[in-house]
């Protein structure tokens, strides 16, 4: 009889495998269930990645999973694999606080669209992962829940808005889960967490605000800028919660027809011949020497190892985009109701979104930000037409000190404390499908992320390049040193 495989094992397997597993009887849901409860309980009292474990929700879930398997039932996609949701994310029955003490009893009576899918795909649910207040922060803190942190290096920050997300994956606690991205938010914590971490072409992946109501304005999402979309440790794993997330829904005005190819084959294809575009800086940006170095050194595997031709060339973003894209984040948040929201309570509301909410913003503010929206989107139109995908590293920095909301000093230059962000947010404005894969580590060991652009609904090609990559370079077995402390 072989040896059953121990709870270090199970929390080490890729989803892909762990769903073939539990498929074949060779594991059940609720024994992994429990490894990963178990993993979770070791790590939370550090990384502070679960603000609302569900424990009893995830063992239910499992053990009807087993149930229709010995039945001989089918099970979905993802049978029994453990997944984390962001809590920006509605989830019927289950607190979905966003960070917020305006939120703190909040129970959504609906699921987003994306729960729905990934229930009915067999995947339990074994939490909701930390957030920053409503979302509206690229870093992991609070004025509710502790503050995540990045196990890397557990005084740095993972990253936002999908903290949670970043570092339980990262630790093992579940091989994948669900961000959201309105700015980078999956792209971020993705990359200072040493993950993959991928934002589908907008509408790949529907949005639904689920259970709207007068009294919480804020769970309507920026439904012009965000995506939802997986965080994993390897690219087939993304691929394959893409396959069971993606597809049109009509409660998303802007979700657009699926696919024509399958997500989990173009992992696997061939990028010989491609004509990739490489920008380090945009032409303007400040960018940290170690990110540079780690990010020169992965882009020249596309053109020494894959067979692409790599040019650098620069899209010719302006330095003031992030105004832009701030007036947009603006213009889609509900500003009247979550003015009424916060009245009078001000001082339990992050400083950062005060002054979001209650800038004056006027009608031009909102028009002039459309319009510079429609001539960057022509402008990297006109610029993909030449390339098939673009490269840039994820983050102009390394992981930095939690409770920061950025550096102020990059290169030797001062900045804006957003300015690490400004490879991000423009994917998220003009719509093109972006991710993030691990490119290498600097020399204090903390990782860095290589961001993959790709044209106006081409994800395959993203994919693709991903997959390529990641066989180039694979990172899957590289663990942060605090497992091997905790004995994980």
């Amino acid at each position: 009889m072989p040896t059953q495989p121990g709870d270090n094992e199970i929390c080490r397997m890729d989803a892909v495998t762990l769903a073939q597993r539990i498929k074949s009887r060779e594991l059940s849901a609720l024994e992994v269930t429990e490894a990963v409860l178990r993993r979770m309980d070791a790590l939370e009292p550090h990384l502070h990645a679960f603000c609302t474990p569900t424990h009893e929700v995830a063992r239910s879930a499992a053990k009807a999973v087993d149930a229709k398997i010995a039945k001989g039932e089918p099970a979905g996609a993802l049978a029994g694999v453990p997944i984390g949701i962001k809590d920006l994310v509605a989830t019927k029955d289950i607190k979905t606080v966003m960070g917020s003490v305006l939120y703190k009893d909040f129970v959504p009576d609906e699921d987003d669209i994306v729960v729905e899918r990934l229930k009915a795909a067999g995947a339990v649910i074994i939490g909701k992962t930390n957030v920053p207040e409503l979302g509206y922060s690229p870093v992991g803190h609070n004025p509710v829940f502790e503050t995540t942190r990045n196990p890397w290096n557990l005084a740095l920050t993972p990253g936002g808005s999908s903290a949670g997300s970043g570092a339980s994956v990262a630790s093992g606690v579940a091989p994948f889960a669900i961000g959201s991205d309105g700015g980078g938010s999956v792209r971020i914590p993705s990359a200072h967490c040493g993950l993959y971490g991928i934002k589908a072409s907008m509408g790949r992946v529907p949005l639904y605000p689920g259970c709207r109501d007068e009294r919480y304005p804020g769970v309507s999402s920026w439904e012009t800028l965000e995506h939802i979309g997986p965080m994993s440790r390897t690219v087939a794993d993304s691929a394959l919660m893409l396959s069971v997330i993606s597809g049109p829904d009509p409660r998303d005005r802007y979700s657009i027809p699926a696919v024509d190819f399958d997500y989990q084959e173009a992992v696997c294809g061939d990028i010989k011949g491609l004509r990739i575009a490489y920008s380090e800086d945009w032409g303007y940006a400040a960018v940290d020497p170690e990110v540079r170095r780690v990010v020169g050194d992965a882009v020249a595997v596309f053109e020494k190892e894959l067979g692409c031709t790599v040019e650098r060339a620069d899209p010719g973003w302006r330095a003031d985009a992030g105004a832009t894209f701030w007036a947009l984040v603006a213009a889609d948040s509900d500003l009247s109701g979550m003015r009424r929201m916060i009245k009078g309570r001000e001082k339990e509301i992050s400083p950062h979104l005060i002054d979001l909410l209650m800038r004056p913003w006027t009608a031009e503010d909102f028009t002039d930000a459309h319009t510079q929206r429609k001539a960057l989107c022509n402008k990297m139109w006109r610029f993909m037409a030449n390339y098939d995908l673009l490269l840039t590293p994820t983050l102009a920095v390394p992981p930095f000190p939690v409770h920061m909301q950025g550096p102020e000093v990059i290169e030797g230059r001062m900045g804006r404390n957003a300015d690490w962000l400004c490879f991000t947010f423009p994917a998220n404005m003009t719509g093109q499908p972006a991710a993030t894969i691990p490119a290498g580590f600097t020399k204090d060991g903390l990782p860095v992320g290589l961001q993959i652009i790709g044209s106006h609904l081409d994800d395959r090609t993203v994919l693709k390049a991903s997959g390529a990559f990641e066989r180039a370079r694979p990172w899957a077995h590289k663990w942060p040193a605090l497992l091997e402390t905790l004995g994980l």
